[in-house]
């Protein structure tokens, strides 16, 4: 929901770009985000990550495509807030009615960050040879979370600005909300659409393997049941604690309203990057963390579709590859201890 209060005090003051602080009301519902997230201690390795990708397999096959999975780490930085951002506007009346134009302007606060992640272990099928070693870069993203105090449309008060090097950028929007207790795990479906749901058609071979042997990554804990790329969510909705107080929720989908993805000319002919519909879910645990606040939990589910080869179900258009990252962080260190940036030597 829009903050009326929040937005008069913004206009009331110039804009400014200072370091961001945990708990700044003037962040509304980002105001837990600044600092810098990892899988810290107690959440080591749970990033997991599954994509389908164009690949032309042996002849007579007609698979050509690959499914790779990723057991990984990350580290999330939000550090930056610029606040009372204006978004210029005006109201005109009917010219009939006699009222006066009116400015109706409307103020945003964002907060900066930059996501960097390493796998740890990964591996595909049918064997590329491509997957890579433990420690290799597989993401960087810079971006914006925008909290849109006022004038708002449909409720929706938060955005997400991202800009991938492969050439895409994304904007995303949706509503936050807060809740008591932990959050509730999607189910997702991490089949494609617009092809065969049928597992032991040789088509979906690759889903199938991962399916019957869940791949563990560096996991060598008895009884771990592993990633599934059929169930990707199903880790993540384990993995809930039992002593979650409080649970911020901030989604970003780009498909609404005036929401979504630019790819340059090669990731729209090969595999376009059509949609992106991700959550992030911020947990306030009954323990102590940094400065003796509650101690905070991140996880996240997110899902791009990725556009390539025309389906066979009768419908238009192009099967839809879902590529499923999911992760659980900790709060590790306030902004003013984040680096400038992060460094993932080259392997």
């Amino acid at each position: 929901m829009a903050n009326p209060d929040l937005a008069a005090k913004l206009q009331s003051r110039y804009r400014s770009v200072e370091l961001a602080h945990q708990g700044d009301e003037d962040l509304g519902p980002l105001k837990l985000l600044p600092g810098v997230w990892k899988n810290g201690d107690s959440t080591r390795g749970r990033g997991w990550n599954m994509i389908a990708l164009p690949f032309a397999t042996e002849p007579g096959s007609r698979l050509n495509y690959r499914l790779l999975v990723n057991q990984f780490e990350e580290t999330l930085q939000f550090t930056t807030v610029d606040k009372a951002v204006p978004n210029r506007g005006i109201e005109r009346p009917n010219p009939a009615s006699g009222d006066p134009t009116i400015n109706t302007d409307q103020f945003v606060v964002t907060l900066d960050y930059q996501q960097s992640i390493a796998q740890l272990s990964a591996e595909d099928r049918p064997d590329s040879g491509l997957a890579g070693p433990a420690d290799l870069a597989i993401h960087h993203e810079p971006g914006l979370f925008l909290h849109m105090t006022n004038l708002t449309t449909n409720n929706l008060n938060v955005a997400r600005l991202g800009t991938v090097p492969h050439g895409d950028s994304l904007l995303g929007l949706g509503e936050a909300s807060e809740i008591d207790g932990p959050p509730t795990i999607p189910v997702v479906d991490g089949l494609p659409e617009g092809a065969t749901k049928d597992l032991n058609s040789g088509y979906l071979s690759p889903y199938k393997h991962y399916h019957d042997n869940p791949f563990n990554g560096v996991v060598t804990a008895p009884g771990f049941p592993g990633f599934d790329p059929v169930h990707p969510h199903l880790l993540l909705a384990a993995g809930i604690p039992n002593n979650v107080k409080k649970t911020t929720i901030l989604p970003f989908n780009t498909a609404l309203e005036d929401a979504g993805i630019v790819n340059i000319p090669f990731v729209v002919k090969q595999a376009n990057a059509a949609v992106m519909d991700s959550i992030f879910w911020i947990m306030e645990l009954d323990e102590p963390g940094i400065g003796g606040e509650p101690k905070l939990l991140m996880m996240y589910l997110q899902n791009v579709g990725l556009d390539f080869f025309p389906r066979f179900d009768g419908k238009p258009g192009l099967i839809r590859w879902p590529h499923v990252s999911i992760n659980v962080m900790e709060k590790v260190a306030p902004p003013e201890e984040a680096a400038p940036y992060t460094v993932i030597p080259q392997v």
